[in-house]
């Protein structure tokens, strides 16, 4: 309390300062600002002065004023959409994800075809039998990547609301 007092004063600009009246530094947690002790309370208590130390006060956060609120600074129903607008939004999202979904499973098509059940085709650059398992096993990885995209859009496409016939 001694601390809060001390702050309101510093805030008010009567400080004590002013006065003449030290300011102490005592341990402990929380490390303790105050002016309201006597030298020898300082002293027992292990506090050191700081005088000619520079302070600063950092104001606490103003509140935001709440979306019912009458301020003049936000109008009523500001950051809600319109059902319609909402509707939109959610079938341009569904038809980005759709298409997106389809050019990932093509793309899952080809790379399992090419994989061929993990025997792919030898390339001519590949008469290294190391060379070959590494691109197997990159095609593998490649694979296992593109279900898990796939999987995601699905999950994607899941959260939005069913589309409507329009």
């Amino acid at each position: 309390m001694r601390a809060i007092a001390t702050v309101l004063t510093l805030l008010a600009g009567t400080s004590s300062l002013a006065q003449g009246s030290t300011v102490y530094r005592c341990p402990g947690p929380p490390v303790l600002y105050t002016d309201q002790i006597t030298a020898q309370e300082a002293k027992d208590r292990g506090c050191r002065t700081i005088e000619g130390a520079p302070i600063t006060i950092v104001a606490p956060p103003r509140p935001r004023p709440q979306a019912g609120a009458a301020s003049g600074a936000r109008g009523e129903g500001e950051g809600k959409v319109d059902s319609r607008e909402q509707r939109a939004r959610d079938s341009d999202a569904r038809r980005i994800l759709e298409a997106e979904l389809k050019r990932e499973e093509a793309a899952l098509a080809a790379l399992t075809q090419e994989f061929n059940n993990g025997e792919p085709d030898r390339r001519g650059d590949e008469r290294n039998f190391a060379r070959y398992q590494e691109r197997v096993e990159e095609m593998r990885s490649a694979i296992a990547r593109k279900q898990a995209d796939i999987a995601a859009l699905r999950r994607e496409l899941a959260k939005l609301p069913p589309a409507r016939p329009e």
